[in-house]
């Protein structure tokens, strides 16, 4: 079986000069490399039948470079189905401390949120619990909270334009609430969102989610029903998360990576990007830098 592993620098950096790469074939005797966008991005493609054995090889020989690496069979690598989770993935900010800054509870909520996403505390009691804590709150805050603290990673946009320009499905899959899904999968271009809805009366939050919970279940059902959907095999499906409540919606995907995760998410992901922004997961399907849709 050959195994390709491709390679990405850290966001706005180009480290991936001949000698590097030089060594890192020598890391890995019989294989060779392709660039797939200057000095950002390259794949090596190897004929070794232990994927865990070429990644530790290659990072090694990397050293303390600030690049990435997803090792995947090459003959499945493209994708056809995309599920993304958004707090502190799609966008840098976790939406239900934000909410919480607004009556001076982000510190607690913040405490909580870390927890859960450790799998320190199950998910869905401490979501009840955070939500809560925030009975009073205007939802009218949300629109301005987008505007004002949210941020989106870097190669979220290109990553889910290039998809669903090459027939792709991608879906904004999280544990957070419709009020936040909603704009910013349209700001980001996701085909469809899937969250928690908040109960307010007239326009005040009631410290109350509508129930069943969108939890690690949900995401994991997601997966497998859009899948079903649309008649494709487990390897053509590709999700990314940061925290315990993603594990079973990584888990079942044919890539499944974790992001900026933490070390329980990272362990169990086939992949980790700890330095690279989104992009990496379209050159992790091969597509080259002049094929990524810019947005």
């Amino acid at each position: 079986m050959t195994l390709v592993a491709t390679l990405v620098c850290a966001h706005g950096q180009a480290l991936l000069r001949d000698a590097l790469l030089d060594r890192l074939r020598q890391a890995a005797p019989g294989s060779n490399t392709a660039r797939l966008d200057g000095e950002i991005a390259a794949d090596l493609f190897a004929d070794a039948g232990d994927a865990l054995r070429l990644e530790f090889d290659l990072r090694r020989a990397l050293g303390e470079a600030r690049i990435d690496i997803i090792v995947q069979p090459a003959a499945t690598r493209r994708k056809r189905l995309f599920l993304a989770d958004m707090d502190s993935t799609m966008i840098g900010q976790e939406c239900i401390d934000e909410l919480a800054a607004c009556v001076g509870l982000k510190e607690k909520v913040s405490d909580i949120t870390e927890r859960a996403m450790r799998g320190e505390i199950d998910f869905e009691p401490a979501l009840r619990e955070r939500v809560a804590l925030l009975k009073g709150v205007k939802l009218a805050v949300v629109e301005q909270i987008i505007a004002e603290r949210i941020t989106l990673t870097p190669g979220g946009g290109a990553l889910v334009a290039t998809m669903r320009a090459n027939g792709g499905y991608t879906a904004l899959v999280s544990g957070g609430f419709t009020v936040f899904t909603g704009p910013l999968a349209a700001t980001i271009g996701f085909d469809e969102h899937r969250s928690n809805i908040l109960l307010a009366d007239d326009g005040i939050l009631r410290g109350e989610v509508a129930e069943p919970i969108l939890g690690k279940q949900a995401k994991l059902d997601a997966l497998i029903e859009l899948r079903s959907r649309f008649g494709l095999r487990p390897e053509q499906t590709l999700a990314i998360g940061d925290g315990a409540n993603d594990l079973a919606m990584i888990g079942e995907a044919g890539l499944g990576v974790a992001f900026r995760a933490k070390p329980a998410v990272a362990a169990a992901a086939d992949a980790r990007l700890d330095h690279a922004d989104l992009t990496a997961l379209l050159y992790a399907q091969g597509y080259r830098g002049e094929e990524v849709v810019r947005r």
